[in-house]
């Protein structure tokens, strides 16, 4: 029939159609979305609390735009709290504006106030995610982010029946903004979460929970992809889902060679696209979906509990389709080790670039800039008027070669923009650690770090490897670091202490898998290389939020290039003030 109605039209119009289609492909479109921040009550676990939310939701709105569309997202904050809001893993390319994170690219979002974030989605397609980006409230501040390839551009491998976001989340009864304040009034760490959650439902496995359980219906034969993002504020995740294997096809908004796996993990700011192949016949039995946590931290120190959401099949025989029939079985999945390292290695080391010639891996084959990063835990003297809950007395820190960053009480990006940088931020964060040690042997009998507001310089268009060691100092634990406003490639990574004569040999530099959140493995030392192409203060930090406030967080300050394609564009004018 739609051919019959097309036939008809005149040469003309068709062309004109087609012109237009194209011009759609070629621009995209603007997407437009009001993003009301507002405090909503929930009840789990038996519990309910008041909590800060986006529309009222938890997860908040999915956002969803196309290859080459314009997103503009007006943030209106009604709440006591400031906001901020980040689109992560969006490049940004000379927007850094709208990037998000609080006292980096902008001032937070006052009560009362609103702000529009504009930014276009330029040679990226995939999952991503949003969320709050100031102190600990993308608890329940958090979205999905679905990037949409060009029209009439196909995903590389066969197209899913349909396709699910599965937002791993973590809940806390209590208030996130008074247990982030108490660790920090204390310096020690702060209580754990109570639950995980997907999309946003402790499930069965939690007290008084079954309710509150994501159910995943399927029908035999089918294909469905799984768009997860792991929106847990302090712990790295296995993911599991019983008799079914997963392959994964993308990480992080870049297509993968294709493999499959009974078991991924994922760390927070990770996303991953599986494909999940439905049996071929009705099995007659459900299965959990499950994920639990990767930790080589101090038992106690991290939420060590199962979430679990259903896989069910619609029944052919049945009536009511994919009705829960109570009766029968269940499988659980086997999930390792809560510190099985091996197996975190041996899944990130399958991880290529699909590296084709529509997808290439654009891996800089030559440095300008090198760098050497130490990431990891250590502490602060106790203040006088304190009592300290930290090793020894101390307060908990972390650090990036061994500054604990402090934010300041401008926005870094203005300051920088204005040239008003004075009494902000020092230009000369360390380029290696300036008192080298066995970084992963014994540590050294002062924990204690630097505080200090430091960002690296780089200039417009510099190849840059960075390495970044784990330390041994307050226990080897796995730190996934996150780089704003750009993608990087993942050239290689090992255990111990990097040799910089040895290791380099070792490096992939045809297939890397290309990311913007990676693990810096425990006990040891993982080399990324990007290119400084985009201008702007970027925000670089380990995305457990306990480490982020503790200080292991930095930034770099990528300058201008000499075209005007290659500068930061000027602020726009409903910028938050400080």
């Amino acid at each position: 029939m739609a051919m019959a109605i097309s036939s008809a039209l005149p040469s003309s119009l068709l062309m004109a159609a087609a012109v237009m289609l194209l011009i759609v492909q070629a621009q995209g479109i603007t997407r437009h979305y009001e993003f009301n921040v507002q405090m909503a009550n929930a009840t789990r676990l038996c519990a309910t609390k008041s909590m800060v939310t986006v529309n009222g939701q938890c997860p908040g709105p999915e956002l969803v735009a196309r290859e080459g569309d314009r997103v503009v997202v007006r943030v209106t904050n009604n709440v006591a709290h400031n906001i901020t809001l980040h689109w992560h893993g969006i490049r940004q390319v000379r927007t850094g504006w709208a990037d998000g994170p609080a006292y980096v690219t902008q001032c937070p979002i006052q009560t009362g106030q609103s702000y529009v974030y504009n930014f276009t989605v330029t040679g990226q397609r995939g999952t991503l995610w949003w969320h709050a980006h100031i102190s600990w409230l993308r608890a329940t501040v958090y979205g999905a982010l679905v990037v949409l390839p060009k029209l009439g551009v196909p995903y590389p491998f066969p197209a899913p029946y349909k396709e699910v976001p599965v937002i791993f989340g973590e809940w806390w009864t209590a208030d996130t903004e008074e247990v982030v304040n108490q660790a920090v009034q204390t310096g020690a760490g702060p209580n754990v979460s109570d639950a995980f959650t997907i999309n946003g439902l402790p499930g069965p496995l939690y007290n008084c929970s079954a309710q509150d359980t994501f159910k995943l219906k399927v029908k035999p034969r089918k294909t469905y992809m799984l768009r997860l993002i792991n929106a847990a504020l302090n712990d790295e995740l296995f993911f599991s889902v019983a008799n079914h294997t997963l392959t994964v096809v993308e990480v992080d908004a870049v297509y993968v060679k294709p493999f499959t796996v009974e078991t991924l993990v994922i760390s927070p700011g990770q996303t991953t696209n599986v494909l999940l192949a439905a049996k071929p016949y009705y099995p007659g039995a459900n299965f959990y979906m499950s994920a639990a946590p990767y930790s080589t931290a101090r038992p106690g120190t991290f939420d060590n509990t199962t979430v679990a959401g259903i896989l069910e099949y619609e029944n052919p025989m049945s009536a009511s389709a994919a009705s829960f029939v109570k009766g029968l079985p269940l499988f659980r999945p086997t999930l390792p080790q809560l510190n099985d390292t091996d197996f975190v290695t041996n899944f990130t080391n399958k991880l290529r670039s699909l590296a084709t010639a529509q997808y290439p891996a654009a891996v800089p084959q030559s440095v300008d800039r090198r760098f050497f990063f130490t990431v990891g835990l250590g502490t602060l003297p106790c203040p006088a008027n304190m009592t300290c809950q930290g090793p020894n007395g101390t307060q908990m820190a972390a650090a990036m070669n061994n500054v604990s960053f402090v934010l300041p009480s401008r926005a870094l990006l203005q300051s920088h923009f204005t040239g008003l940088s004075t009494g902000v931020y020092a230009p000369d964060f360390p380029v290696a650690p300036l008192s080298p040690f066995n970084y992963t042997g014994t540590p050294p009998n002062n924990t204690n770090v630097a505080t200090g507001t430091k960002l690296l310089v780089l200039p417009y268009n510099a190849s840059v490897e960075l390495v970044m060691q784990d330390t041994s100092i307050l226990g080897i634990e796995s730190h996934p670091l996150h780089l704003h406003g750009f993608n990087f490639f993942v050239v290689g990574q090992g255990f111990g202490n990097y040799d910089a004569v040895n290791d380099p040999a070792k490096f992939n530099l045809v297939d890397p898998v290309e990311r913007n959140t990676v693990g810096v493995p425990a006990g040891g030392w993982v080399a990324i290389r990007f290119l400084a192409d985009n201008p702007g203060v970027w925000f670089m930090h380990c995305h457990l939020e306990v480490h982020t406030t503790w200080g292991l967080r930095m930034a770099w300050l990528v300058l201008d290039g000499s075209q005007p394609d290659q500068k930061l564009l000027p602020p726009p004018s409903d910028l938050p003030k400080c």
